[in-house]
């Protein structure tokens, strides 16, 4: 395999995650809620529920990829700190951009109730990935050698892991501003607040260092093995814990810490797995990856067009009015994501061609929407 080519198979990763994510919002939304109960949709959710801890390993570990010998000009804040910071505010910004319940500044004052509040502050995967991000990129710059910096990003993927039942376990709204408390736990509505989930982010900062380490010593076949036997083992003995050992624990209980290892074995696995399928491959390419490099732009863009009232004040979810079988929810979900490959490959062509003109679309429609809802 080229050198180029020998980190798409944490890209594979992610696209994949992304494409799937599309079909969870779907289903979730559109499915008939007795279907909901049936013994296929059980399955199926316990691959959806891979989706989340894949992108957020996944944007962890690209991101210290990214890092890497960058310390010292990083401690300067040079261009390349500052550009990174800036895609960190603006993952940010769409993420709560996405929960506004009313796109007007005058109609949000003007409504601010509990329930408002509680959905305008609700901590999604966005906030979840750009509050991670940002502190790896602070400790990055303060940390001044590698072997403290993933010291670190270990410790915090324990420290989050050890104390993430008892943050559970308090209303902290009580204590502290909703904005702020929401991060914390899923009491007020936050989808994934950074106990437990800020552990795969974490995690997969730590894990860039053993594939640096592979790939400047130029054995990465052995990291992928490793990769493969680890994330097994991680799987199995979870399973064997919950299942024969431990039969009545509770694992609904996200924090639990065997509910993280079981995903984390089956992340280390699929990464494994998919660098040896790459490895086979010349000059891989694929909608995939194009998926991978425009996440952000295919996350908020299928969501728009899934929740987005655009017909008379109706949604496609409002449409479908959770009403739809499976047959029909595949076929929405595949005939969302054929243009959502197409638009990853489109933008990605006109990033590469037409890099200044892409930036400049790019501000306009962001300071467009911006003095939009000022505006109104």
């Amino acid at each position: 395999m080229i050198q180029k080519n020998r980190a798409l198979f944490i890209d594979l990763l992610k696209g994949l995650a992304l494409i799937v994510m599309i079909e969870v919002h779907v289903f979730n939304s559109m499915l008939l809620p007795a279907l909901k109960q049936s013994w296929i949709f059980d399955r199926l959710n316990f691959i959806n529920g891979l989706v989340a801890p894949s992108f957020s390993f996944a944007s962890g570990l690209v991101f210290v990829l990214s890092l890497h010998k960058g310390g010292d000009q990083l401690r300067i804040f040079d261009k390349d700190f500052l550009k990174k910071l800036s895609r960190i505010g603006l993952i940010f910004y769409i993420g709560y951009s996405l929960h506004l319940p009313y796109y007007s500044w005058t109609k949000l004052m003007n409504n601010l109730t509990q329930p408002n509040l509680e959905s305008l502050f609700t901590v999604d995967i966005l906030q979840l990935i750009s509050t991670g991000l940002f502190v790896l990129l602070a400790a990055r710059a303060i940390l001044k050698t590698e072997k403290q910096f993933f010291n670190f990003a270990l410790i915090i993927t324990l420290v989050v892991l050890i104390l993430s039942p008892t943050m559970w376990n308090f209303d902290f709204a009580n204590y502290m501003p909703l904005f702020f408390s929401n991060y914390i736990n899923k009491m007020h509505g936050s989808l994934f607040p950074i106990f437990p989930w800020w552990a795969f982010v974490f995690s997969g900062a730590y894990t860039a260092k053993f594939y640096l380490a592979a790939r400047d010593a130029k054995t990465e076949q052995a990291f992928a093995r490793k990769l493969v036997i680890n994330g097994a083992a991680f799987y199995l003995t979870s399973v064997v814990f919950m299942y024969v050992i431990f039969p009545a624990l509770d694992i609904g209980l996200r924090p639990n810490p065997l509910w993280f290892s079981e995903r984390f074995g089956i992340i280390l696995f699929l990464l494994g797995i998919f660098w040896f399928y790459l490895n086979k491959k010349e000059n891989y390419k694929s909608l995939i990856l194009d998926v991978s490099r425009e996440s952000l732009l295919i996350y908020w863009v299928h969501l728009q067009i899934i929740y987005r009232a655009f017909f008379d004040g109706k949604s496609f979810v409002d449409i479908s009015n959770q009403s739809y079988g499976f047959l029909q929810c595949t076929l929405f979900t595949i005939a969302l994501i054929i243009p959502m490959l197409l638009l990853a490959k489109g933008w990605g062509m006109i990033k590469k061609n037409y890099p200044h003109y892409s930036r400049w679309i790019s501000v306009i429609v962001l300071a467009g929407a911006t003095i939009i809802f000022f505006l109104r």
